[in-house]
């Protein structure tokens, strides 16, 4: 469905940007992976994605908080594949902590990267994008995009803005073959969340299986982690004819956290 089309998804190498990445390869989609890690890795999981789906493959390590390196990156998903037509901003950090005493430099840092660098994708990726009256952009929000929660207040600041975002893309670009929407999921069990589990296991003196639990018992009414592979396919589904009028959604998928 989506051969010939250039995606470029931020924070790729691991957790909800892997899944997606790769739900949308197996449409048919070129791949710009970024991401921090091991550079033999990276390099051996977008070629191992190439190979597996038969597409084009390409990485590059732009650090998410520095405009100037936002437009690299973008330059290169345009010299090396064509320009981006499906933009997904996937990126994120986190930090736990009261408001009083919540470091200013992580504020600074969550608001860069979960939030403002979103906007420097996105400003950069219209003009192609309208030009070819096709592009679809994806936010990846949170849950706490629609809800708040106690001492992640730069996180959840960020993940409102991008929801808010979100919304104005979609209104600037609803006359056009550009649709802009946002992904908010609850608890997946991404790198972010397995920290923050087994912090929760040390700290309560539990295994990590009863931190998951008592995780998941606190805000996820199903009880289950959202997996990488499902927002992969919601992902897939804004890309497809069929999703064409959905615009400026705030789409969450968080075992009915956002219900209660």
């Amino acid at each position: 469905m989506l051969s010939g089309k250039t995606a470029l998804v931020t924070g790729s190498t691991s957790g909800i940007g892997l899944g997606i990445a790769r739900a949308l390869a197996e449409q048919g989609a070129n791949i710009v992976f970024n991401g921090f890690g091991d550079a033999q890795q990276i390099e051996k999981l977008y070629t191992d994605v190439g190979q597996e789906f038969g597409v084009q493959t390409a990485y590059h390590n732009a650090d998410m908080s520095k405009p100037e390196e936002i437009a690299a990156l973008m330059q290169f998903a345009s010299d090396k594949l064509g320009g981006v037509d499906i933009l997904v901003n996937n990126a994120g950090i986190q930090h736990v902590s009261p408001v009083e005493d919540f470091p200013v430099e992580k504020w600074d840092a969550i608001i860069a990267i979960n939030l403002t660098s979103a906007f420097h994708t996105t400003r950069l990726a219209l003009p192609g994008m309208k030009q070819k009256n096709w592009g679809r952009i994806i936010n990846l929000a949170s849950v706490h995009g629609l809800v708040g929660s106690a001492q992640k207040s730069a996180y959840v600041a960020a993940k409102h803005g991008l929801v808010g975002f979100t919304k104005v893309t979609a209104l600037e670009t609803a006359q056009t073959g550009v649709t802009c929407n946002a992904i908010c999921p609850g608890w997946v069990l991404t790198p972010l969340v397995q920290k923050q589990v087994d912090d929760r296991a040390a700290r309560e003196n539990v295994s990590n299986d009863e931190a998951k639990r008592a995780l998941l018992a606190e805000k996820q009414p199903s009880g289950e982690f959202v997996t990488p592979d499902e927002l992969g396919a919601l992902a897939v589904f804004f890309c497809s004819p069929a999703g064409a009028q959905v615009r400026g959604v705030a789409w969450n998928m968080d075992g009915g956290w956002a219900a209660q």
